[in-house]
């Protein structure tokens, strides 16, 4: 199972990674705060002081068009916000 989906990079991380030393993901549905935890720390080398994780449900969304009304549904997610020790930092734009 693959744990880290993808980082989350808006302004909002971004305020808060320089304030709290704290970074977002988005990570597998099944995944523990224990395996979110071990994870980061294997890839980026870090070492973890707390992680707080959260579900979003997917929205149903309708477009009106010319042939009729398509329905659809964007996907669910879970995000885990980590909270790094003092002293570390991950640099997501090192390696592009």
């Amino acid at each position: 199972m693959d744990i880290l989906i993808k980082p989350v990079v808006t302004e909002k991380m971004e305020r808060l990674a320089d304030k709290l030393n704290q970074y977002s993901f988005i990570v597998d549905k099944r995944a523990n705060k224990l395996q979110i935890k071990k994870a980061i720390e294997e890839f980026y080398g870090v070492t973890v002081d707390s992680v707080n994780t959260m579900r979003y449900a997917g929205k149903v969304k309708t477009r009106y068009t010319r042939t009729g009304m398509l329905v659809g549904r964007t996907n669910s997610y879970k995000k885990a916000i980590v909270t790094l020790k003092e002293g570390d930092k991950i640099d997501f734009y090192s390696n592009i």
